[in-house]
């Protein structure tokens, strides 16, 4: 019996040792390759970069990961306990790893035939989550459980806990409490209430399956099971369970930039940003980007950019339906859920022609039925849609003259006007002219739809836009407001090509001598062209250069007419210098980047650059004054502040511009095809592109007092023909009056050389 208890014991010994050393052996398998995790003492997840407005305002976010940090102590006290009564309730207890949790998990599973619950603490999550693959297999399993012991032991449960809170997917694109609290409640995480945190700590489990956005009913049932947790805890009290319980949830997102408003500038920015940082820094570093952009500013020029736009496209007349249905498709397109109440804020709703006839049409959108009154068809000339087409249509405009709906003639729906999208692109820009800070940006029609900038990417012609330019360079070659020059034909032969060029005036016909001042109002080609050969075309393109012109000009005389392609952007930093007495102004986008602790990683200045005098820069001024007051522009006299600007219209009609600007704000317009083609007889920079700019303006002077342009020293006034002009000091003697045979003295090619009459200068001349 000894012998025999000696040998079992023996075997024991044995078996514990071999026991001992098996285990050892599998845990120095498990960690022969373990990854390490001290990096995690310095948590450094993908964070979100915010991009804001110049007022602190969301313009927009980028990132990889949607996540925005947040420590435990901006967060409620109950959000923490609620991730944990669903998660981990005994945290705070255990070393890493929950045997009993585990144990728990296993007999749930083994109930239910398959995995129904698992038995990982939180620390074991973020081990998985941060350091480990996701395979499925004993060696990866016994690895976690190895490093979440070890990771206990070098990090705190608070610091453990912060990770996982910032780190856990919690569906939608978000990435961390904070986020979701955005995502979810368009709140920031500490404005949580305890109904709201229960819905967040329910997601981890299954962040689509309980997605309140997606099931409300199964994200409202795991709430349930976190608040009963954390009652059973003693974690809050019976109150607060019910009251959470009964809470009515609203959801709402927080910080989303909308495709309507400042897309094409949050775009723009993010071109620069990679550009600078590199796309990692932007979509991971969490970076705090402030912009130029004003929100106010950006909506009003995208809605004025979008209705000249559908203006110019139903000039050309009506294009076709959306679509066509056969009788038996109108049920299923009628049973479409429609709400009416977008209507009202400005939307176009697709609709169903019922009716047509001389009274015009009868739409159908839901359960709804609108009117669409003959007077809004005549644009389709005759060609419009017919019963069985869907159209887009809008609210229509209430009738000043209280004409239409009324007590005493009710009538049957909405009274509508039809739509269409419109086939032409465009492009604004508007910035303070004193800083280069770009308030608004507007790259097209429709971002969503297409994601080239025009006015910051698309290189065009400009026309009589760039006549200031030539202009202001003659103001400096001898030339003032009151010097006549001839409007009558004009024949170039190139020397080398021999190539015969005849330009015209864009409304045709001559008007004779007249001074450079109504030229310019009038926008009269062939007076710009012989003031371009007289001073040489050389210097137009240096000054050109010098108003911050990047573009490619050659030395030929239609670039005074605006045949070189520019970007609308680079000619609004062109006009800066009439704007600013002189000196033209880089265009910024962003004024500032802070890294994620609010170090400061880059900071805008204004580039300065003088361009001319402050004098010529005045006398440009008062002539593009003219340009609104009695000239091409007249249009925008309606909004009655001192404005000076230039329009602009290309061969055959395919380019149109309006560059509008007061000395705090100046604007540019683009209108376009983005394949060359003709806008139409009689489209032009005053009758397309205008527009734009006169409703975008009308909506953003209110805000600015009236301002005119400063009057420099060495600015002496003058009549010509009774009509009052600034000129250089000295020089208003010696401007030519405009009356033929009468006495002048302007001498542009030597200033030594004896003074010359008027008759004798145009014969000089022409």
């Amino acid at each position: 019996m000894r012998k025999f208890l000696l040998f079992s014991a023996i075997l024991v010994a044995l078996g514990i040792v071999g026991a001992g050393v098996g285990l050892v052996g599998v845990y120095f398998w498990a960690a022969s390759d373990l990854p390490g995790f001290k990096n995690l003492t310095e948590y450094k997840p993908p964070v979100v970069s915010t991009v804001f407005t110049r007022d602190g305002k969301v313009l927009g976010n980028l990132f990889a990961e949607k996540r925005f940090l947040a420590n435990l102590g901006e967060m409620p006290p109950f959000l923490p306990k609620a991730f944990l009564a669903a998660e981990d309730s005994s945290f705070y207890i255990h070393e890493g790893v929950d045997p009993l949790a585990i144990f728990r998990a296993f007999l749930k599973n083994l109930q239910h035939g398959g995995i129904r619950q698992g038995g990982s603490t939180i620390t074991q999550q973020i081990v998985k989550r941060l350091l480990l693959t996701p395979e499925k297999s004993l060696k990866r399993k016994l690895k976690e459980a190895i490093l979440a012991y070890r990771l206990e032991r070098y990090l705190t449960k608070d610091e453990i806990l912060t990770i996982y809170l910032n780190q856990i997917y919690l569906g939608s694109r978000a990435y961390g409490v904070e986020a979701a609290a955005r995502t979810y409640f368009g709140v920031h995480v500490g404005q949580l209430t305890l109904a709201q945190a229960a819905i967040l700590a329910g997601l981890p489990q299954a962040p689509s399956r309980y997605s309140p956005l997606k099931d409300f009913e199964a994200a409202k049932a795991r709430q349930r099971y976190v608040l009963g947790r954390m009652l059973e805890l003693g974690w809050i009290s019976q109150q607060e369970h019910d009251a959470a319980v009964k809470e009515q949830l609203v959801f709402k997102s927080m910080d989303e930039q909308n495709w309507g408003v400042g897309a094409y500038y949050l775009e723009e920015v993010r071109r620069w940003l990679v550009e600078r940082f590199g796309e990692d820094m932007v979509y991971t570093g969490g970076l705090k980007v402030t912009t130029g952009c004003d929100l106010f500013h950006q909506e009003a020029a995208e809605k004025a950019l979008k209705n000249a736009l559908v203006a110019s496209s139903k000039r050309r007349g009506w294009r076709g339906t959306l679509d066509t249905l056969t009788p038996d498709k109108w049920n299923e397109f009628l049973a479409q859920d429609v709400n009416p109440e977008a209507l009202k804020s400005g939307q176009w709703i697709k609709a169903l022609v019922t009716e047509a006839s001389g009274k015009g049409l009868v739409v159908k959108y839901g359960k709804n039925t609108g009117l669409i009154d003959a007077k809004y068809l005549g644009w389709t000339r005759g060609k419009g849609p017919r019963p069985g087409e869907v159209v887009y249509v809008s609210l229509a405009p209430e009738d000043p003259k209280g004409k239409g709906k009324s007590a005493k003639a009710p009538r049957a729906g909405e009274d509508l006007i039809l739509q269409q999208e419109p086939d032409v692109q465009g492009a604004m820009a508007s910035l303070d002219p004193k800083t280069g800070e770009v308030l608004a940006v507007v790259g097209g029609y429709s971002f969503e739809k297409s994601q080239f900038n025009r006015a910051t990417q698309a290189l065009r012609q400009c026309g009589s836009a760039f006549k200031p330019i030539v202009y202001s360079a003659a103001m400096d070659e001898g030339m003032t407001p009151g010097t006549v020059v001839m409007d009558s034909p004009f024949v170039y032969e190139d020397p080398i090509t021999h190539k015969v060029w005849k330009p015209e005036n864009y409304e045709g016909g001559f008007l004779g001598p007249m001074t450079l001042r109504a030229a310019l109002a009038k926008s009269r080609n062939l007076v710009t062209i012989r003031v371009a050969q007289q001073i040489g075309i050389q210097k137009v393109i240096a000054r050109a250069k010098a108003m911050g012109i990047e573009s490619e000009l050659g030395p030929y005389l239609p670039i005074s007419l605006g045949a070189g392609a520019v970007h609308l952007i680079n000619l609004c930093q062109a006009y800066t210098a009439f704007a600013n007495g002189g000196v033209q102004v880089k265009p910024r986008f962003v004024m500032s980047v802070q890294g994620p602790g609010g170090e400061d990683l880059y900071k805008s200045e204004p580039e300065y650059h003088e361009a001319m005098s402050p004098q010529t820069a005045f006398i440009m001024d008062a002539m593009l004054k003219e340009v609104v007051r009695a000239g091409t522009a007249g249009k925008a006299m309606v909004i009655g502040k001192p404005l000076a600007g230039k329009t602009g219209t290309t061969n055959d009609e395919q380019d149109v511009w309006f560059m509008g600007f007061s000395p705090y704000l100046l604007t540019g317009v683009y209108i376009g095809f983005d394949q060359l083609q003709s806008l139409g007889k009689g489209e032009s920079g005053g009758t397309t592109a205008l527009p734009a700019f006169i409703e975008y303006r009308l909506a953003v002077e209110p805000f600015y007092p009236t301002e005119d342009f400063p009057q420099p020293p060495g600015i002496v006034w003058g009549s010509v023909d009774g009509v009052s002009m600034p000129f250089k000091e000295g020089q208003e003697k010696s401007a030519y009056a405009g009356i033929i045979g009468g006495e002048g003295n302007v001498n542009f090619s030597d200033p030594n050389a004896p003074l010359a009459t008027g008759e004798e200068l145009l014969k000089q001349m022409y």
